[in-house]
């Protein structure tokens, strides 16, 4: 069973399948390892597949009195460094995605890329912010549920739904739980100047966070690339698996090896 250790002693539980070019996922906020099955199935055997549980979650430490965000980017340079990886495209969900950029900002030496999911990454801007704001103002009006799936797939999928919403049931950490997640994030500048390559990666019908929104965010982060899977709600890594790989591959190819 794979451990890292993290700076201040947490062992962050990690799996790596496969050989090739690295891709490391980070999980949201009701996910851990495992609930990137459909992705490892289908990647391994072109890429090295690296799944972590973030402190909190899945089989990582959680004996932590309470889960401060803040503390998620060492949990991922923690398996980094741990396994000596290197040009590594990070790809992170929802909250994962805020751990994902600030681990990237934090060790450019190994990270090469980041695909940050229904997610702005905890980006610091006053037009953004308040952009996010309004959408989330939209999404509580949801039942949490409808939010994350499509009601299609909940009718025609219940046991993938059921499966879904088991997840979260092996954390410990829960959304609420979580402080400073968006604290001090990253300007726009200090992502420009990083030389990391950011992806928006979005759904287009995501009703967390609009399309409209990361759109004008990867408008304003020059240099930044957008990636839009047709008709897919916030959790796409499983509602539609194969159009969030074919993107997942689309953006690992696209990444530049550092000079």
């Amino acid at each position: 069973m794979p451990i890292a250790a993290s700076a201040d002693g947490a062992d962050i539980y990690y799996e790596r399948h496969g050989a090739g070019p690295v891709i490391l996922f980070v999980h949201g906020s009701g996910g851990h390892h495992a609930a990137w099955w459909q992705q490892v199935a289908a990647l391994r055997d072109r890429f090295t597949v690296v799944t972590v549980d973030l402190r909190g979650f899945g089989k990582s430490d959680s004996s932590m009195p309470e889960f401060d965000g803040q503390d998620f980017p060492g949990d991922l340079i923690a398996v980094l460094e741990a396994e000596d990886l290197r040009d590594v495209l990070l790809v992170g969900q929802s909250i994962g995605a805020v751990a994902a950029l600030r681990a990237a900002l934090n060790r450019p030496d190994r990270v090469s890329g980041v695909a940050l999911g229904h997610s702005l990454g905890g980006l610091d801007h006053p037009e953004l912010s308040e952009l996010v704001a309004t959408d989330r103002a939209e999404a509580v009006k949801l039942p949490v549920l409808d939010r994350l799936l499509s009601k299609s797939f909940q009718t025609s999928q219940p046991a993938l739904t059921f499966l879904f919403q088991q997840m979260g049931t092996f954390n410990v950490a829960k959304m609420a739980d979580l402080r400073n997640l968006s604290a001090n994030g990253p300007s726009i500048d200090e992502i420009v100047s990083s030389g990391v390559q950011v992806w928006f990666l979005a759904g287009e019908t995501d009703a967390v966070l609009s399309l409209a929104t990361v759109r004008r965010a990867h408008e304003l982060v020059k240099g930044s690339h957008l990636e839009v899977v047709p008709g897919a709600p916030h959790s796409m890594y499983w509602e539609a698996p194969g159009d969030y790989n074919a993107a997942i591959v689309k953006i690992r190819e696209a990444l530049r090896c550092p000079s």
